[in-house]
């Protein structure tokens, strides 16, 4: 994988002068995928990158407020099974979201509000359809856990977030590597692999071919 080519992060709202001058002139960012939903995106903003000359394209996974009985559906479930579910939900949001990763320009992030869920999940794929081992996207998906403290903290600090947090079950607030060998299981019986999961989501063998350009060394 070639570095600081693409970026998985949480919101972007907090950046501050210095972290931006470093993304458009050290990192040559050009493209900003934000996964936040209409909502999230309407209270905390975009931050200081809406002043920069970089690309911004909403790409909300989900959209609007679950129904009483799907909260109670996701909460009898696994985390891996409700990422699972997102990525069927979701299934043309997450094959768009690559689409424009691949299309970038130069460097791009992709980011929701924690850095751990949506991008998480985006980053399995993107690996997957990478041909990069399940030892090792599992691996980067735990990555996160060495920082969860910080990313629940964080998190619980923006507007609309911490009744939403407390309401979810308990293992959202980790990131254990058996959530992602679930999902990678799940994949493999459902689609195949990751590189079918986007063809079948409709991505082009152009942008596969893309993806692999920018990427791999």
């Amino acid at each position: 994988m070639r570095w600081r080519v693409l970026f998985r992060s949480d919101a972007l709202h907090a950046l501050s002068a210095g972290d931006v001058d470093r993304l458009r002139d050290e990192l040559r960012m050009t493209d900003i995928v934000d996964l936040r939903s209409t909502y999230e995106l309407s209270n905390e903003g975009r931050g200081p990158l809406e002043h920069e000359p970089i690309e911004f394209h909403h790409n909300p996974l989900f959209d609007g407020d679950p129904s009483e009985s799907e909260r109670k559906e996701a909460a009898e479930m696994s985390l891996g099974e409700r990422y699972l579910g997102m990525m069927r939900f979701g299934h043309e949001k997450m094959t768009n979201a690559v689409r424009r990763l691949a299309r970038a320009k130069g460097g791009a992030v992709y980011h929701c509000a924690a850095g751990k869920d949506r991008t998480g999940v985006l980053s399995a794929v993107m690996l997957g359809a990478l041909g990069v081992s399940d030892e090792l996207i599992v691996a980067d998906y735990a990555l996160s856990g060495e920082r969860i403290d910080e990313i629940i903290a964080r998190v619980m600090s923006m507007k609309g977030y911490k009744d939403t947090l407390l309401d979810m079950p308990e293992d959202t607030l980790h990131a254990y590597p058996e959530s992602m060998q679930e999902v990678l299981a799940g994949v493999a019986s459902e689609w195949g692999s990751m590189r079918d999961y986007l063809v079948a989501g409709g991505l082009s063998e152009d942008d596969l071919d893309r993806l692999a350009e920018k990427c791999l060394d």
